[in-house]
């Protein structure tokens, strides 16, 4: 059984790489945030593909967004398994990952013949009829694509966590603690007079 404020350790509950695969392809939105001139930061959630290690979203080209992302091309996408659709497998993983990435905006033809395709698809299985709908809706001359290529994740896995709480999983099968859990934590907890974990 995991000790009194565990819960305070999260970095224990990383995703596998197969996992992060099937969250991204299966979780139909993210929120993408971004920084304005003036250092506010923003999130709007849209729906993505994840392909060749990048998260693929688009928008109208004169959104506040795309000026600010232009400026400053780092960003940060969340993506969670609240995102799933309805009737998605319990099997799939469950929790939240933080991408920190740098994005890139992509116009030429065949990416967005490619993206737009893949994304008309992800969004209407099974559904021919609302997948033309939905790519002709995208086919827009003011739209943009943005690529984003993730630097860094910050991770949740939820039933990682839940079975940790539980005590049915071993320690050896968790992650290792990281900085923010570790010496940022007990540098807090000496602040409070706490003692160190």
């Amino acid at each position: 059984m995991a000790k009194t404020h565990d819960h305070e350790i999260v970095s224990i509950y990383p995703f596998t790489d197969a996992e992060i695969d099937a969250m991204l392809n299966n979780s139909n939105e993210c929120v993408l945030n971004w920084a304005t001139k003036d250092g506010w930061p923003v999130g709007v959630t849209h729906a993505f593909v994840w392909h060749d290690g990048k998260i693929w979203i688009t928008f109208a080209s004169h959104r506040h967004r795309a000026a600010a992302i232009r400026r400053d091309n780092r960003v940060s996408v969340v993506v969670s398994s609240a995102g799933y659709p309805a009737g998605a497998s319990e099997d799939l993983p469950r929790g939240a990952i933080t991408f920190k990435g740098h994005g890139v905006f992509v116009e030429d033809a065949e990416t967005r013949h490619w993206f737009y395709t893949a994304l008309s698809q992800k969004l209407n299985p099974e559904n021919k009829a609302g997948e033309e709908f939905f790519y002709n809706l995208l086919d827009s001359p003011l739209r943009t694509i943005l690529a984003i290529s993730p630097v860094k994740k910050i991770m949740y896995n939820g039933r990682t966590a839940g079975m940790h709480m539980a005590g049915t999983i071993a320690d050896e099968d968790l992650g290792p603690r990281l900085e923010s859990d570790q010496e940022r934590m007990n540098r807090e907890r000496a602040r409070r007079g706490l003692a160190p974990r």
